[in-house]
């Protein structure tokens, strides 16, 4: 995992700014003068942590801050920057595209339509695609300004919510089995979009609650929902990992793949609890190395391996899913799919509106 992440880092040196230059040289200080229009501006020279307010300051982090209160565009063009949250955005980014090609590819093999038995898949993609791109703005928009940090990473715990109810329907409807559906009943869908959208709330209140450094009850108020909310998730995949027989990776098994993405969500888990390796090495692991990147590639792993799984798992069932839920419980689940993606926006807005108040009273109390 380090030497793929060593690899994006030196492909992300090749695209920095100066080393689009003749000369390919690294330079720290990411100015764009040499390949920009004049009247575009250049990022600023990253900065160590005591030269950034203490709201960006990441624990074991050092070095490869961005300077708050640049233009806009200073921090869209710091996507081609070396900084500390270099990879957190790329590894995002690139996976939405290789995420498009494997989908453009499963179209053609699986002659996928937009039907009724589609729509739960179409829903995955969806909720896939939105993370993604609110996880790229997040970590490349929120250095800007203490509101901009809060608003784009209350509307990435949106994102997260809604991936969570995305995979949920897919769960529910390409691989759950019979004997569980028994025991579940109707129930898994309107739990799981409850507990999505209290993932989503709990992360905000959290954000908005807990100043740094963090206690360790901010990261209860995150884990918990969330975690239940996975459970939840991950049962029907869990039930049949665990009652039928696995045949292989050849004809078109989608259990290897359903055991990949859930031992690739476990690592996510580890990998964002804990300040894994950058506690044993403090300002080593600045710009290459640190939890959280390698929590975000683990995650983009687990999402290609559920599409692999739930392609396989749609091709299996296409024929009779509308059949064995009815038309009506299709619909159904699709339309509670913008209801939740609403409710979570809501949430992100009521708290940003709190965090406003907050950071005003805030900032007359520093005058």
């Amino acid at each position: 995992m380090i030497l793929i992440l060593s690899i994006m880092a030196h492909v992300l040196q090749r695209l920095s700014p100066l080393t689009l230059t003749m000369t390919l040289g690294v330079s720290s200080a990411g100015v764009l003068t040499h390949v920009l229009p004049s009247r575009l501006p250049s990022p600023r020279p990253t900065v160590t942590d005591s030269q950034v307010p203490k709201l960006f300051r990441e624990p074991y982090i050092h070095s490869g801050y961005r300077p708050v209160h640049q233009d806009w565009r200073c921090y869209f063009l710091s996507l081609f920057q070396r900084h500390n949250e270099s990879l957190n955005v790329w590894t995002h980014l690139l996976a939405a595209p290789v995420l498009l090609v494997r989908c453009w590819a499963l179209v053609g093999a699986t002659g996928y339509t937009l039907e009724a038995a589609s729509l739960p898949l179409s829903l995955f993609l969806i909720s896939s695609f939105t993370y993604l791109c609110l996880s790229v703005l997040a970590h490349l928009l929120q250095s800007h300004s203490e509101h901009a940090h809060y608003f784009f990473f209350f509307m990435d715990y949106v994102g997260v919510a809604v991936y969570q109810y995305g995979c949920s329907i897919a769960h529910y409807f390409y691989t759950s089995e019979q004997t569980w559906r028994e025991r579940v009943g109707l129930m898994f869908l309107p739990a799981a979009a409850f507990l999505g959208w209290l993932s989503c709330a709990g992360c905000c209140f959290a954000k908005y609650r807990y100043k740094r450094p963090y206690p360790m009850r901010r990261k209860i108020c995150q884990l918990i929902p969330t975690s239940m909310a996975y459970l939840v998730d991950i049962s029907p995949v869990a039930h049949r990992l665990l009652t039928s027989p696995w045949t292989g990776w050849a004809g078109g098994d989608s259990l290897p793949y359903h055991a990949l993405q859930m031992a690739s969500f476990l690592l996510c888990a580890l990998f964002f609890s804990c300040p894994i390796p950058e506690r044993y090495f403090p300002g080593c692991c600045d710009f290459v190395g640190h939890g959280h990147q390698i929590f975000h590639v683990f995650l983009s792993l687990c999402t290609l391996f559920q599409l692999e799984a739930l392609s396989r798992d749609f091709v299996r069932r296409r024929d009779t899913l509308v059949e064995r839920f009815g038309k009506r419980q299709l619909w159904w689940a699709c339309v509670s799919f913008p209801l939740l993606c609403v409710c979570c926006v809501v949430t992100a807005l009521v708290t940003m509106k709190y965090m406003n108040e907050k950071l005003k009273t805030k900032k007359q109390r520093d005058k």
